[in-house]
C-alpha cells in the first residue's frame, strides 16, 4: 500500500473487457488508493486479461476470478473479504472516477457511508468528460433513512434516477462491527439493501455535490434489465428488514413502504409473465386468485397502455441539473432544498 493511502476500490466484472481497462487506470491514479481489487465474475471474454493489462506496477492491483457466474454481490464480498484497507469504494466495471474523486471525499469528516455526485456521460464523450465536469460546492448534508428510501421508489416518468445510483464509499469497521455484508442471493438491488440496512443500524450516510464519479450510459447494460425472480428476492430482503426486532418503528415504515412498492412490480411481471407463457385466460385466474395483488396489476396495465400518451422518458438516468454536455444526479446546491 501506499503511504497515506486509504482506499480499497473494489470492481465486480462480467464480460467488461471493452471498459474494464479505463475503470482500473482511474481507481488506480487516485493517491489515496491503496488497493484495487477486481472480481472477475465467471465472464467468457478477455476481462481478466486486459484487468491485468492495466496493472501500473505498483502491487495495488489484485485480479480475481470465479469461475462461474456468482453475481455482483458475491465478487463484492470476495473483494471484502481478500483486501485490507479501511475504506471500500463500489466501482462498476464500464464507470470510472473523476481525478481527485478520493481526496475530496477523504476530506470530509464524521461519516460510515459517503458519497458525491454522479455525472452520466455518453460512452463517446466518456474520454473527455473531465473538461466538461462542473465545479459544485461540496455542501455536504446528511441523508437519512427516509430520504434513502423516498429515493429508491420510482415515480412516474422518472427512469433510473434513484439515490441508490450514489457510490458511497463505506467504512470497513462500520460494516464489520454490524456484520453487513452484500445479499449474495440479489442480482437486484443489493447496494439499496446493504445501505438501507446499515442505515437502520444508524449509519451516518453523508453526501457531498462536487462530483467525482463518472456513470457510462450503455443500453446493453446488466444492470438495465432484471428477471422476476429479482424482484422477488428483493422485497424478500425487505421482509427479511422487518422481520429484526430491534428495527425502529419509523423505520419499519419506511422499509415496508418500499416493499410494498417492489412487491407490486413484481405482481405486475408475474402476471405479465403467465399471460405471455400461457394466454390471458391463465393470467386471470392467477390474478383472480390472489386478489391483494389485482391493484399493483391494474395499475401497472393502466401506466403500459397510457404510456404512449404521455412524453416518453429519457433511455439515460435521469439527471437533475448540469450543462455542458454532461448530466448530474444532483441538484447544484443552490437549487436543493
Amino acid at each position: 500500500m501506499k503511504p497515506n493511502a486509504d482506499v480499497c476500490v473494489i470492481i465486480a466484472a462480467k464480460n467488461a473487457a471493452e471498459t474494464i481497462g479505463r475503470a482500473i487506470i482511474s481507481a488506480l491514479k487516485e493517491p489515496e488508493t491503496a488497493e484495487v481489487v477486481v472480481v472477475d465474475d465467471g465472464s467468457s471474454d478477455r476481462t481478466a486479461e486486459v484487468s491485468r493489462k492495466a496493472d501500473d506496477g505498483t502491487g495495488r492491483l489484485t485480479v480475481a476470478r470465479f469461475g462461474v457466474n456468482r453475481g455482483p454481490a458475491a465478487a463484492r464480498n470476495h473483494a471484502i473479504s481478500i483486501s485490507k484497507a479501511p475504506v471500500l469504494a463500489i466501482l462498476d466495471a464500464d464507470d470510472f472516477f473523476f481525478p481527485g474523486r478520493l481526496k475530496n471525499l477523504l476530506s470530509q469528516t464524521d461519516w460510515d457511508f459517503i458519497a458525491d455526485n454522479i455525472a452520466f456521460v455518453d460512452e463517446e464523450t466518456a474520454e473527455d468528460a473531465h473538461l466538461a465536469l462542473e465545479s459544485f460546492p461540496a455542501a455536504p448534508r446528511i441523508l437519512d433513512l427516509g430520504e434513502f428510501i423516498e429515493g429508491n421508489i420510482s415515480k412516474r416518468g422518472v427512469r433510473r434516477g434513484e439515490i441508490g445510483f450514489l457510490k458511497p464509499l463505506m467504512r470497513r469497521d462500520f460494516l464489520n462491527a454490524h456484520q453487513l455484508r452484500y445479499q449474495e442471493s440479489l442480482r437486484l438491488g443489493e447496494d439499496y439493501d446493504l445501505y438501507a440496512r446499515a442505515l437502520t443500524k444508524g449509519a451516518c450516510y453523508k453526501i457531498i455535490h462536487s462530483c467525482g464519479y463518472g456513470a457510462v450510459v450503455r443500453g446493453d447494460s446488466l444492470s438495465s434489465s432484471h428477471r422476476t425472480i429479482d424482484l422477488k428476492r428483493l422485497y424478500e430482503a425487505d421482509r427479511a428488514i422487518l422481520a429484526e426486532s430491534d428495527l425502529p418503528p419509523q423505520a419499519r415504515v419506511l422499509i415496508a413502504r418500499h416493499e410494498h412498492h417492489i412487491r407490486g412490480r413484481y405482481e405486475l411481471r408475474e402476471f405479465l409473465d403467465i399471460k405471455r407463457q400461457s394466454g390471458s385466460k391463465a393470467a386471470l385466474f392467477h390474478a383472480l386468485g390472489k386478489p391483494f395483488a389485482i391493484p399493483a396489476i391494474a395499475r401497472g396495465i393502466f401506466t403500459d397502455k397510457t404510456e404512449r400518451f404521455r412524453r416518453q422518458p429519457d433511455a439515460a438516468p435521469v439527471a437533475l441539473g448540469g450543462s455542458g454536455g454532461l448530466r448530474y444526479l444532483l441538484q447544484p446546491p443552490s437549487t436543493t432544498r
